[in-house]
């Protein structure tokens, strides 16, 4: 984005528009590279409409009732119970509850928080360690100071700020100990999130001799991308070390999605640029080697390739739009924004339920049929694809959870001349300073991602100049852009709208992103259907089946909607579509209807009702349907309890014409979202 140069070493000194203590939407000071962007306090950033029902579906689901019935968090040392967790869980979960507990403005969730923030705070020794854990292992220390920094700017509680400088007073003193072959190593740079939000906010350059003395003693991600020796060749040749020892942990699909992050945060400090492009590396390389439908890329535990029936674990797709949230500060690059959106408004809503009582371990793009199998992970066990509490693995129960509140608290950015970004799309309303120290809010209407219209109405007392930008997504062709009904001809700044004007009082902008139906090339010449950020899957009816778990890592626990299911098709799901994938829109209609309390519901869903007690059947329609001309492919079937390959297009075969329904990718529970051609 270009930006006004005088300002680009200057602190903006904002403050906070309630009355929490004032906090700065700070740039990086003269010592750092300038960063792009800089976010906004948490609560500055609400959602309304189908976004806000998305987080109270979250809030009335798993996030607002874990603390009632899963014994790790009941238990939990972080509030000094013995018998539940003392490692990564709790500072997991409270990095979503805090953040949501503070966007939805809900005195009860902030109430659940409370207790484990106090032990945390009253936990600190002398020397600045604290927690429940032995000393060596500072991987969760990382999690729960950032934690403390979302605490800290929504309320202004002092002492977590000097916990946490007194936690990197510690780390300055400490003999690096970030081994390769352990979590701490491998997500060592994890503090470098909190060490620059913290040197921003106090300006101790010991800060920075701490997170240099951290990325030049553990591994080394930057000579990873620029090495990457994980691609899809090493997955068909069986390389990928499938172990947990140093060069599986650089396999392990979760690492990554934090990783992707660590040299575009150094690189504020060193200023090298192949920090810079090792971002850069990273997501092409993450595309094309293991890209799947919905932004991410496939790691079911490690990496495993572009075929659709590979999964992804869910922690990896919130860790991954956490990086991206993260790396808009410091490049503020618009094709991070728009893989966020992917993201947020598939793969997200795609691994969960739409009431947020359930989730799976790891998804596919062609998921056909969820239930106790061995299927082709790399890694992980038979329960991984069922919807669940916490299905393979307890960790994506307690890591989930950031998942939404901090998409919304990201949705706009302070920039460094003073003006406001608006950087993802979704109902929404800001409130900030511009203008010196003008408060402005700006409420936006919209039913995006879902539609292609969006409005912006600026509240202020009086008029204020300031820039507002809008981000053009990448995969727009045209716009149209008008201020109180008048078109206008805005100048486009590296990938934004930028509007530097005197603003009154019920100006209101509009913005229109026109959403063509496109097709994208996918695995075996398989086509993905895309509409503006949405994918869309194969509507397939289905069956849940309520079942028991009991291993030794993870059980079932029925409390409330706390159910584990299997999801069975009963209807086909092996069609190729009988379209040009030139000319998608020449074939395939739209149709769009109202979004009710459970944006990512379809029609045969389950819901949990609270007030009976009892999960029901959804017998509303998806917010859109679109309908396609497809061919049933009798030959393809099931390899290994998951949909075969695609066949390799274009296919040639006799059956009938039919027409069938696809929905977002986000609302299918089972799907085909990579589809064969057949020749028409």
């Amino acid at each position: 984005m270009k930006v006004n140069t005088a300002a680009l070493c200057l602190f903006i000194f904002l403050t906070t528009a309630n009355t929490r203590d004032n906090l700065l939407y700070m740039a990086n000071p003269e010592t750092l590279k300038q960063n792009r962007l800089a976010k906004l306090p948490l609560g500055s950033i609400k959602a309304r409409a189908w976004l806000q029902h998305q987080l109270l579906a979250q809030a009335n689901g798993l996030t607002g009732h874990l603390d009632e019935f899963w014994p790790d968090i009941i238990n939990s040392a972080w509030k000094g119970g013995e018998g539940g967790d003392a490692w990564e869980r709790t500072p997991y979960y409270l990095d979503g509850l805090v953040p949501l507990a503070y966007i939805l403005d809900d005195s009860i969730l902030q109430a659940k928080a409370q207790p484990f923030i106090e032990w945390i705070l009253a936990s600190q020794q002398e020397d600045g360690w604290f927690g429940p854990g032995q000393r060596w292992e500072t991987w969760p220390q990382a999690i729960a100071n950032k934690v403390l920094s979302s605490y800290y700017e929504t309320t202004g509680d002092k002492r977590a700020l000097a916990h946490i400088s007194n936690y990197f007073a510690y780390l300055d003193k400490m003999k690096p100990d970030f081994p390769a072959q352990d979590w701490r190593g491998q997500r060592a740079m994890e503090h470098a999130v909190t060490g620059y939000w913290l040197y921003r906010q106090t300006g101790d350059k010991k800060i920075l001799i701490t997170i240099k003395k951290i990325y030049e003693n553990s591994p080394d991600w930057t000579l990873y991308y620029e090495e990457f020796p994980w691609d899809e060749e090493a997955v068909l040749a069986n390389k990928i070390p499938h172990n947990w020892g140093a060069d599986g942990l650089t396999a392990h699909v979760v690492n990554n999605a934090m990783a992707f992050k660590y040299p575009g945060l150094y690189y504020q400090q060193s200023g090298q640029e192949r920090h810079k492009n090792a971002v850069y590396a990273a997501l092409e390389q993450y595309k094309t080697e293991h890209g799947q439908v919905g932004g991410r890329f496939s790691g079911d535990e490690h990496l495993s390739g572009r075929r659709p029936i590979q999964g992804t674990e869910m922690c990896a797709v919130v860790e991954s739009m956490f990086s991206l949230e993260k790396l808009l500060e410091v490049y503020g690059d618009v094709a991070f924004a728009d893989q966020l959106e992917l993201l947020a408004y598939n793969s997200l809503p795609g691994t969960m339920t739409p009431d947020c009582w359930a989730h799976q371990y790891d998804q596919q793009a062609n998921q056909v049929l969820c239930t106790v199998a061995k299927r082709d992970w790399s890694t992980n066990g038979d329960y991984s694809n069922i919807y669940g509490l916490m299905p393979n693995y307890p960790c994506c129960l307690a890591n989930f959870h950031q998942g939404w509140p901090k998409f919304v608290e990201h949705m706009w950015y302070a920039t460094p001349d003073s003006g406001l970004a608006a950087v993802t799309y979704g109902p929404n309303v800001v409130t900030a300073r511009v203008d010196g120290d003008r408060e402005v809010n700006i409420i936006q209407e919209t039913n995006y991602p879902f539609s292609d219209t969006l409005t912006f109405t600026i509240h202020l007392a009086g008029t204020a100049t300031f820039p507002l930008y809008f981000r053009l997504p990448g995969w727009c062709e045209n716009y149209t852009f008008s201020i109180n009904k008048t078109k206008q001809s805005a100048t486009l700044q590296d990938g934004y709208l930028a509007v530097n004007r005197e603003w009154n009082n019920a100006d209101v902008v509009t913005l229109v992103l026109p959403m063509a139906l496109k097709t994208e090339k996918r695995y075996n010449n398989a086509i993905a259907i895309r509409r503006g950020p949405l994918y869309f899957a194969l509507r397939i009816d289905k069956d849940f089946k309520e079942i028991s778990v009991k291993e030794k890592s993870f059980q079932s626990i029925a409390y409330k909607g706390s159910r584990d299911w299997e999801i069975r098709p009963v209807s086909e799901w092996n069609y190729g579509l009988a379209i040009d994938p030139a000319f998608p829109a020449a074939f395939i209609s739209v149709d769009a209807f109202l979004i009710h309390e459970y944006p990512f519901a379809d029609r045969g869903d389950l819901v949990y009702l609270d007030e009976w007690d009892t999960h029901v059947t959804w017998h509303h329609e998806a917010p859109l349907v679109l309908r396609a001309p497809a061919k049933k492919i009798p030959a393809w079937g099931l390899a290994n309890n998951s949909a075969d390959d695609p066949p390799a297009g274009p296919v040639t075969i006799e059956t009938e014409i039919d027409s069938v329904e696809l929905v977002p990718y986000g609302c299918a529970r089972l799907r085909i979202s990579e589809f064969p051609i057949v020749d028409r």
